[in-house]
């Protein structure tokens, strides 16, 4: 008997070190992880749709504060801009613009957009932290356009 005893008292604490590693327990009971997420405005391309340009430098501007970085080396899959914002901004429309400044010269690439900010949580329903984020795509030609369906492969049909 002491045995069994020993096996049953080890099961709760068992449980509680699986629920530890499982994350928090947000509102209603339910599992929370421990992602963490900033609000804000992204802009991504795809740095081999600069290489005819020799490369870009990519500035984003939202709601007066920017960010800008060079469009990549064309064998990285991916480049992103980022400008974050105050975590508890909420689902606003924000402005954008972006600006394209081709490395080889070239014509310079403005363009301007509104951004619908929208509720992510990356934790899980009912689960902290609340990121508000919008993202856009930067094409060479068109400036800022939707990110929806952006793929590492090349344009989709």
């Amino acid at each position: 008997m002491p045995r069994e005893r020993a096996n049953i008292r080890g099961v709760p604490l068992s449980l509680v070190a699986v629920v530890s590693l499982a994350g928090c327990t947000g509102q209603q009971g339910a599992m929370c992880t421990l992602s963490d997420m900033d609000s804000g405005v992204s802009v991504v391309w795809r740095p081999t749709d600069f290489k005819g340009s020799g490369g870009a430098t990519i500035r984003v501007c939202v709601d007066g504060s920017c960010e800008e970085r060079a469009s990549g080396d064309p064998s990285d899959p991916i480049g992103m801009a980022s400008v974050r914002l105050p975590q508890d901004i909420g689902g606003k429309k924000l402005p954008v613009e972006l600006t394209v400044t081709p490395v080889k010269g070239g014509g310079v690439v403005t363009d301007t957009a509104q951004a619908q900010l929208t509720e992510q949580r990356p934790n899980g329903p009912n689960c902290e932290p609340v990121a508000w984020v919008a993202r856009f795509r930067a094409d060479p030609v068109k400036g800022l356009v939707s990110a929806e369906g952006f793929s590492l492969q090349g344009d989709q049909p």
